[in-house]
């Protein structure tokens, strides 16, 4: 088994900031892409920044700037710093983790509860 866990959403004033912070337990091989979404009430799920083992990385149009995705491979953990945050980045946000559980070479997508981010004064 795999296990995906958020931490470090919460309610925060316009323009302020927010790290988020995603460990990956379990059975794991390797992990290759680990990322962010987010789904705002009443609109679909989007990413919002995914990063590669090798370190590459992927943003919304939306959070270029403004957002920092980062990695640590000897914890399995991805971390997305949130900065000059505005209301309608308010939404829960989930990470995904791409595993593979052994050395056959398949891997799969894990997807932690989410962590809800408020953004409001």
């Amino acid at each position: 088994q795999v296990h995906v866990v958020e931490s470090g959403g919460g309610l925060v004033q316009p323009g302020g900031s927010l790290r988020l912070s995603c460990a990956a337990s379990g059975s794991i091989f390797s992990i290759n892409a680990m990322g962010w979404y987010r789904r705002a009430p009443g609109k679909q799920r989007e990413l919002v920044a995914d990063i590669t083992s090798g370190g590459s990385t992927n943003y919304a149009d939306s959070v270029k700037g403004r957002f920092t995705i980062s990695r640590d491979n000897t914890k399995n953990t991805v971390y997305l710093q949130m900065n000059s945050l505005k209301p309608e980045d308010t939404a829960v946000y989930s990470c995904k983790a791409v595993v593979s559980p052994s050395a056959v070479g398949y891997y799969y997508d894990y997807w932690g509860q989410g962590t809800q981010v408020t953004v409001s004064s």
